[in-house]
């Protein structure tokens, strides 16, 4: 130790300390699959605030492009909501066009590492409280009956459901 040399200045902070700063400035978005029964794989979004965990928007497609991806994007954040930063991971799917709507609607794209799904997690522990509480149960038709599924579960999510880190209360409040 007394042969390193010495960086001057603070170091840098971790990328927790990162998320802890700027909770209430980000969202995060990711995708998952979901297999219907008829044998089709669906991919849904989920854009979530990482201030108070509230799902923001989700959407279900079979066939996700970056032009998609943009369109939710600005359906999640639209004009009215400001958000300083974008948390994805660097899936193909978010191409050029998702990247100019995020700089268009004034939010900074922050990618995480690759294959280390514990910097996005928050939106890692939605999608696995969706997979347990709800898609465990049952069979998914089809595109529409997801989306139906989702909605009611995301009523649920918002405003029945408790969490320890929020002091017992439901993202929305009580």
């Amino acid at each position: 130790m007394k042969y390193m040399i010495r960086r001057p200045g603070l170091p840098s902070p971790t990328w927790r300390t990162f998320l802890d700063n700027h909770d209430r400035d980000l969202i995060a978005l990711d995708f998952f699959t979901v297999p219907t029964t008829a044998l089709r794989i669906l991919l849904t979004l989920i854009v979530l605030s990482r201030d108070r965990r509230r799902i923001l928007h989700f959407n279900v497609t079979e066939h996700p492009t970056a032009v998609w991806t943009a369109r939710q994007l600005l359906e999640a954040c639209g004009m009215d909501q400001v958000r300083r930063y974008l948390l994805r991971d660097r899936d193909a799917i978010y191409g050029g066009e998702s990247r100019r709507q995020a700089a268009a609607l004034d939010i900074e794209e922050i990618t995480t590492a690759a294959q280390l799904p514990w910097q996005n997690p928050y939106t890692e522990r939605v999608i696995g409280s969706i997979r347990r509480e709800c898609l465990d149960h049952m069979a998914i038709l089809g595109q529409r009956h997801l989306k139906r599924i989702f909605a009611n579960y995301a009523e649920y999510y918002h405003n029945v459901r408790t969490y320890l880190s929020l002091e017992k209360y439901t993202p929305h409040g009580r």
